[in-house]
C-alpha cells in the first residue's frame, strides 16, 4: 500500500476522497446516492464519525472526517465502502436499471484479479486521505468540495447542490448533520 495516503494520526480530522472503480458514474442516479448517505448516518451514529463536510459526485465522495471513538477512520471508511458496495450491486441486480449492466459487468471485472473480492468491486481500493494540518489548508479542502458539483457543471451554485454540505453552510436543511466549522 503507497504510504502517501496512509492516515497515520489516530483521531485528527482528514480529508478523504474514495472512488468507484474505473471512475464509473454509479451515484449519478440519487437513489444510490442515498446508500451512501444512510451508511455515513449510521457510522455518526454508532462509530463515533464527526462529519465537517462532504460532497457525493457521480464517481467519487469527498468528505473531511475525525474519527472519535473505538473506530479509526480507516475502519469507518472500510465499513462504509463494504456496505454501500454490497447494497448498489443489490439495487443493481435487482432494479436492473437501463445502462446499468455495464457497471455490474465492470465491478465483475475489478475483482476478478482478487481473492479477497468474491465477485464484485465497486470501490477503489485506497482511500486519498489528507491530514488536515491547518486552518488555511481545512478551509480550502472545504471550499474544493463545495465548488467541485459547480465545476462538474451539477448546480450552478454550491448550495444548490444536495448531496453536499454547503447547504449546511448557508443554513438549510441537507442530507446528513454536519458540524458547521467556524474558523
Amino acid at each position: 500500500m503507497s504510504e502517501k495516503y496512509k492516515i497515520f494520526k489516530g483521531d485528527d480530522p482528514y480529508f478523504v476522497t474514495f472512488t468507484v472503480v474505473d471512475w464509473l458514474k454509479v451515484l449519478l442516479d440519487d437513489s444510490y446516492k442515498i446508500v451512501l448517505i444512510e451508511s455515513i448516518m449510521y457510522c455518526q451514529k454508532n462509530k463515533g464519525l464527526n462529519l465537517y463536510g462532504y460532497c457525493i459526485m457521480p464517481n467519487h465522495v469527498h468528505m473531511i472526517i475525525q474519527a472519535t471513538g473505538e473506530f479509526s477512520i480507516s475502519d469507518i471508511l472500510r465499513d462504509i465502502k463494504k456496505y454501500t458496495a454490497k447494497a448498489i450491486v443489490k439495487k443493481l441486480e435487482e432494479e436492473k436499471p437501463n445502462g446499468y449492466k455495464e457497471y455490474l459487468d465492470a465491478f465483475i471485472e475489478a475483482g476478478k484479479p482478487l481473492k479477497r473480492i468474491k465477485i464484485y468491486k465497486v470501490w477503489q481500493d485506497e482511500n486519498q486521505a489528507k491530514f488536515i494540518f491547518s486552518n488555511r489548508f481545512l478551509l480550502e479542502k472545504l471550499a474544493y468540495i463545495h465548488d467541485n458539483p459547480v465545476k462538474y457543471g451539477l448546480s450552478e451554485v454550491p448550495w444548490a447542490y444536495e448531496y453536499s454540505s454547503a447547504t449546511n453552510y448557508v443554513g438549510m436543511k441537507s442530507m446528513l448533520e454536519v458540524i458547521l466549522l467556524t474558523l
